[in-house]
């Protein structure tokens, strides 16, 4: 079970933090917070009004089709009164004179006067509900979480995976409610946006219960942490460095209880030992020692797990490629009229780690799935070297399938004993009965996992990464990098990451759209948190 008795409200207008380590159970609580789940056990109280992000964002048939400003419009009751309003001043243009409907007398003219009178009390009602500004204040928002006019003109259906995200965060932060839960929110904003979802939801009056691994955001925007860890929910007022310091201080303090507890428990069986055997009150002083001894046990509670270390592991080494590993010649690529870059070019070479930086908008994933082989470019060519195995991993976790068992999608990439599968993905966090898990069942920083622990085995001597800590908490990002620090391979990778981008050492930097290649140092860190 992977949370027990667990019991919390949050009170209108606070802000409150869901933590804990990946595969916690953080998302499992939340879609069952927002109805999508049905609880074991327990009862769960939602406001009338309440908006629910998912982590992982897929676009609905029915809005495929929609343009994006229509599909955040659509979040609030406006939009289908505007409907309604097109509807009634269709209907008045049929029954007025110069349109369909006749003269505009006898029927005609008292079917006109109900439409006129239609059309006044919802023509009251949308401006009631700030219609008129509802196109504007959507923009604005738009605008805040890094949408551009361009993507909001474009239908849902063609936006790419961080497009789709942020504009599922648009429209739940336009749509408002009593209650907003949010499964990482901040994922695919670039460092403006972040900092402005922050200010929203700080000074917003709904309530937010939110899952973030975002430390600024927790900082800067929250009142209390619910911690999950085990099955168990700690509460904790105040910010996420707060949280930190009374987490520390109560661990402190339960290992004190602890040891206390249990030179009591020690020092009384030792006691009881003394006066079994005895006479008959002898014998009673030693079974009422043994009940003291089994409530102290009891009151220890569902022991606290403990941090398992990462196991070593002897990754396996990918075939090695030419010196030469990818030759990029003069790419382009465009959406309509909209240029995202233009005669982009430079050399891989075997070994290297070349990091892709840019603003928001600047085409650094739209590069990367080109060079994976699944975008076309308008314009250039793209010349792999010789024994050249290339491994993509992207942010929407597409090749994670459900209905397969976490170790069945590792054997599909590799052909060594599972043992050592079992290693790998040891490694990453994915530990014990986690190796036979529906890989469907797992949250998103466990695909995340999942899904580089796929390539590292895969012996793909190029990996194309497109934001691998994005879903991660701090130790998993760590044992992410420590597996890449340790590829024999080469790597191209897009991060908003500046410690993991600092850890990883990148060789050389390509600046997006230009396409200029540069060699890196830490002041090109500035871009990495800007990106």
């Amino acid at each position: 079970m992977l949370v027990r008795d667990a019991s919390f409200q949050v009170a209108p207008g606070e802000k409150v933090a869901l933590v804990g380590p990946n595969g916690a159970g953080k998302t499992t609580l939340l879609r069952t917070l927002a109805r999508e789940l049905e609880p074991t056990l327990g009862r769960i109280t939602l406001p009338d009004t309440y908006g629910w992000l998912r982590q992982d964002v897929q676009a609905a048939p029915d809005d495929a089709s929609k343009i994006g400003i229509d599909h955040i419009l659509a979040g609030r009751d406006t939009a289908a009164v505007a409907a309604e309003l097109e509807l009634a001043l269709a209907e008045m243009s049929a029954l007025s004179p110069n349109g369909n409907g006749g003269n505009g007398g006898g029927t005609s003219g008292n079917g006109l006067d109900k439409a006129v009178k239609r059309y006044g009390v919802l023509e009251e009602r949308f401006s009631t509900l700030g219609g008129y500004q509802a196109e504007a204040e959507a923009r604005r928002i738009a605008a805040g979480v890094g949408l551009d006019d361009d993507v909001l003109s474009r239908r849902v259906g063609v936006l790419s995976g961080g497009q789709r995200r942020r504009l599922e965060l648009a429209r739940l932060l336009y749509a408002g409610g009593e209650l907003l839960i949010l499964d990482e929110p901040t994922n695919h904003l670039d460092l403006d946006a972040k900092a402005w979802v922050m200010q929203f939801l700080r000074t917003s009056r709904s309530a937010v219960l939110v899952v973030s691994h975002d430390i600024a955001l927790l900082d800067n925007a929250i009142d209390r942490v619910i911690a999950i860890d085990g099955g168990i929910l700690d509460i904790y007022k105040g910010t996420y460095t707060r949280y930190l310091e009374q987490r520390t201080a109560r661990e402190a303090q339960r290992a004190k209880d602890d040891r206390l507890r249990t030179q009591e428990m020690a020092r009384l069986s030792a006691t009881a030992s003394r006066f079994r055997g005895g006479n008959q009150t002898m014998a009673r002083k030693a079974k009422n020692l043994d009940r003291r001894v089994e409530r102290l046990a009891a009151e220890g509670g569902v022991p606290r797990p403990r941090r398992r270390p990462f196991p070593k592991v002897k990754w396996p080494d990918p075939p090695r490629a030419g010196d030469v590993v990818m030759v990029v010649d003069g790419l382009a690529k465009a959406y309509g009229e909209t240029p995202v870059f233009d005669d982009v070019s430079f050399t891989v070479e075997r070994g290297d780690t070349l990091l892709i930086l840019g603003l928001n908008g600047a085409g650094k994933t739209t590069l990367l799935r080109i060079l994976a082989g699944l975008l076309s470019a308008d314009a250039g060519e793209i010349r792999f070297g010789a024994n050249v195995g290339l491994g993509f991993y992207a942010q929407e976790h597409e090749d994670i399938r459900p209905g397969v068992s976490v170790l069945d999608h590792m054997r599909e990439r590799a052909d060594i004993p599972d043992t050592d599968l079992r290693s790998v993905i040891g490694h990453f966090g994915l530990t014990g009965e986690a190796a036979l898990q529906d890989a469907g069942t797992l949250s998103g920083g466990e695909k995340t996992k999942l899904a580089l622990a796929r390539l590292i085995v895969s012996r793909s001597n190029l990996l194309i990464l497109d934001e691998p800590t994005n879903n991660l908490d701090t130790a998993s990002r760590e044992a992410v990098l420590g597996a890449l620090q340790r590829y024999k391979g080469t790597i191209i990778v897009v991060s908003h990451d500046s410690e993991f981008v600092l850890g990883l050492a990148p060789d050389r930097v390509i600046v997006m759209p230009e396409g200029d290649l540069l060699s890196f140092d830490e002041s090109a860190l500035e871009l990495v948190e800007l990106a």
